[in-house]
């Protein structure tokens, strides 16, 4: 087992592979936006719920939540607070996407303000070994089935015909849709077994409903729970599979699920993967890459447009000049390199 990890153009990227599959997948975009596990100074400038919720604009600018408000804090004082979950951003119930407050909560005495764990940071404190994966290098992440994994999680489907995964992001839980023609004593423990996979692939968190066939009996129920349980790593809670085959699990929420990540903003996503494969695109006779055109539909290539340091660093790790060319024939998600 190990970690594979690369230091993309705007955002880095991480695989827990084993037996070449991978385990668990992270993605961390460039930003200011406060990390979970930062701590940070901020001014409390609104009181939602007096005594209980209020927001807190931190001194970078952005908004944060705060739960619950320490006694004698009132509206116009400074303060210390932890980020206990980053923001994320989620689609309303009109389809609109709508921006969800980084959690906060009061700093413990003594602490002082540091940023939350990169995500180098975070595999590193796993002790699990990293090794380093430049683009210059054979394509390692998707020898593992690093695009099969995001296509997944942006179309929320996973298996084939006879166990099959539907995942549904909605703003108070992920709810998945096991079905499958296998006969339900069967399904039921395969599907536990796939969500689990996903679970933990996908870094879905918060609070998770399985919704897995009805099962004749407490046994089979009891088989299938064990699925759970014997592929997605601890810390969790979990509740038995139910008469209805409903199944609920509780994880830790501290950061957007690649589902949430990818589905956010669809476009940059997009031209983020054009860049992952424009760095490792090779031209014939040319030395590291050389120069290079890249054709998308308009919206992804505004989203590359409007950072000229993305343009620069590739043109850098090239030794190329790029050129961006919009297609409006190009599906948002279709793109070409050359």
């Amino acid at each position: 087992m190990e970690w594979l990890y690369e230091e993309g153009i705007g955002e880095c990227r991480a695989a827990l592979v084993h037996a070449g599959r991978i385990l668990e997948a992270q993605i961390e975009r460039e930003g200011e936006q406060v990390l979970a596990g930062a701590v940070a100074q901020g001014r409390l400038v609104k009181l939602l719920i007096p005594k209980k919720r209020g927001i807190v604009r931190l001194l970078s600018g952005e908004e944060v939540l705060l739960e619950p408000i320490p006694p004698r804090l009132a509206e116009g004082a400074m303060v210390l607070v932890e980020i206990r979950r980053a923001g994320l951003g989620e689609a309303g119930l009109d389809g609109e996407r709508r921006e969800k407050l980084a959690l906060a909560r009061a700093a413990q005495p003594g602490v002082k303000p540091h940023p939350g764990p990169s995500l180098l940071q975070r595999i590193r404190a796993t002790d699990i070994a990293i090794t380093p994966c430049p683009a210059h290098e054979e394509d390692r992440f998707e020898a593992h089935g690093w695009s099969e994994l995001l296509d997944a999680a942006m179309r929320g489907e996973v298996g084939a015909e006879d166990a099959a995964l539907r995942i549904f992001p909605t703003p108070a839980m992920v709810l998945i849709d096991v079905d499958g023609s296998l006969p339900p004593a069967q399904l039921g423990p395969k599907g536990a077994k796939l969500a689990a996979q996903a679970i933990r692939a996908m870094g879905l968190t918060g609070s998770i409903g399985i919704d897995l066939p009805t099962m004749n009996n407490k046994d089979e129920r009891t088989i299938a729970a064990a699925q759970i349980d014997k592929y997605l790593p601890l810390p969790f809670e979990r509740t038995a599979v139910n008469g209805f085959g409903f199944i609920q699990i509780i994880r830790k929420r501290e950061r957007a699920s690649l589902i949430e990540l990818l589905r956010d903003d669809p476009a940059l996503s997009t031209a983020l993967a054009l860049l992952r494969q424009a760095e490792r695109h090779e031209n014939a006779g040319s030395v590291g890459g050389g120069a290079i055109c890249l054709t998308a539909n308009p919206a992804v290539i505004d989203h590359i447009r409007r950072q000229p340091d993305w343009i620069a660093r590739l043109e850098k790790r090239r030794g190329g000049a790029v050129t961006l060319k919009p297609d409006a024939g190009l599906r948002r998600e279709e793109y070409h390199v050359g």
